[in-house]
């Protein structure tokens, strides 16, 4: 049975460990997006290599959220979230995870075997958000703790946002290395002999 976690960052490894795939949460405190892929390469390079990031993801939230912000009367303001296919990322991930240290990670889409090995070793969860989902997400919306890489457009810097219970959003990778994504797939693996069976009796009956 799926249960709903409220979460504060930051997160010890011990909490994310409770959560299981299915479960529901909401993260409440500073929470880090980017969907830049030259992004995601730049933290990639600074966690192989120890150069430490302007932003401390240690026990913290690193999710593929888009968001745009505006100046408003000289402060920043985001105007809304929007989940990111994660698997855009694949590349980058595993070396994010274990070189810097979020205890979430998510978007939209999931990811890859090495990159969920790395959450499983590391003690991180994805979390999955609503596709299309943005009016919903950008409720929790309170405001921008620090913008870095700002050469980059918005939607690609490395932004470091305040929410209020963000969400709901779904534990589809849990930090067992439980996996949605994997499930779906060898279901769909294990049905595709029915299904070819049962298109080639319906070609032979027309």
């Amino acid at each position: 049975m799926s249960r709903l976690h409220e979460l504060s960052l930051p997160l010890s490894a011990a909490q994310v460990r409770e959560l299981r795939v299915g479960d529901m949460v909401t993260v409440t405190g500073p929470v880090t997006v980017s969907i830049g892929i030259p992004t995601h390469r730049r933290m990639a390079e600074a966690a192989r290599t120890g150069v430490a990031l302007p932003v401390d993801l240690r026990g913290g939230a690193f999710f593929h959220l888009s968001t745009y912000v505006r100046e408003q009367a000289g402060v920043p303001e985001p105007l809304y979230l929007n989940p990111s296919t994660s698997t855009r990322y694949d590349a980058w991930m595993p070396d994010i995870v274990r070189g810097l240290g979020p205890r979430l990670v998510g978007g939209k889409g999931g990811l890859d075997a090495p990159s969920v090995e790395a959450m499983r070793e590391c003690g991180c969860a994805y979390l999955s958000f609503l596709g299309g989902g943005s009016p919903l997400l950008s409720r929790a919306l309170r405001g921008v703790r620090s913008s870095h890489w700002d050469e980059y457009i918005s939607q690609f810097r490395l932004l470091t946002l305040d929410v209020q219970a963000l969400g709901p959003a779904t534990v589809s990778i849990d930090a067992h290395g439980n996996s949605t994504y994997t499930d779906l797939a060898q279901r769909a693996q294990e049905r595709l002999p029915d299904i070819l069976a049962r298109l080639r009796q319906g070609r032979q009956a027309a």
